[in-house]
């Protein structure tokens, strides 16, 4: 894929009870009875902005057939504002929201960084979002 001018991909990884709290529905809780096999800090998202639905998809694919991740959901037309070179720019971009294992952030994070099309790919999952 060729080199895009655009800022960087941002990617975030949030814990999963923050995850709940997001969708108002509460975090779930292991139990004896239900069996639950969810341990705390298992499951991470990670957010990544792409220039089109095109890419998005492209890498959403990529990463579920790689077991990368269970699932990617798509949202479209958000508007990003960022600092690049110097300049306050503004795109049209597409985010990917991105449910995986935290187990996997590593390898995925770097196959988006080896895929993504933008000329800097950023991780910022060990240190609060610069955006």
């Amino acid at each position: 894929m060729p080199v895009l001018q655009p800022g960087a991909s941002r990617l975030l990884l949030l814990p999963r009870a923050l995850l709940s709290m997001a969708s108002g529905s509460p975090p779930s809780q292991p139990s004896q009875a239900s069996g639950s096999g969810y341990v705390p800090g298992s499951v991470s998202a990670a957010f990544v902005t792409c220039p089109n639905e095109k890419v998005a998809k492209e890498i959403a694919r990529a990463v579920v057939e790689k077991h990368l991740a269970a699932c990617v959901n798509l949202i479209p037309k958000i508007t990003s504002i960022y600092e690049w070179k110097g300049k306050i720019e503004e795109d049209s971009e597409v985010l990917m929201m991105i449910k995986t294992q935290s187990s996997l952030v590593p390898a995925l994070t770097d196959f988006v960084r080896s895929v993504h099309p933008y000329e800097v790919a950023e991780s910022n999952h060990d240190e609060p979002c610069s955006c």
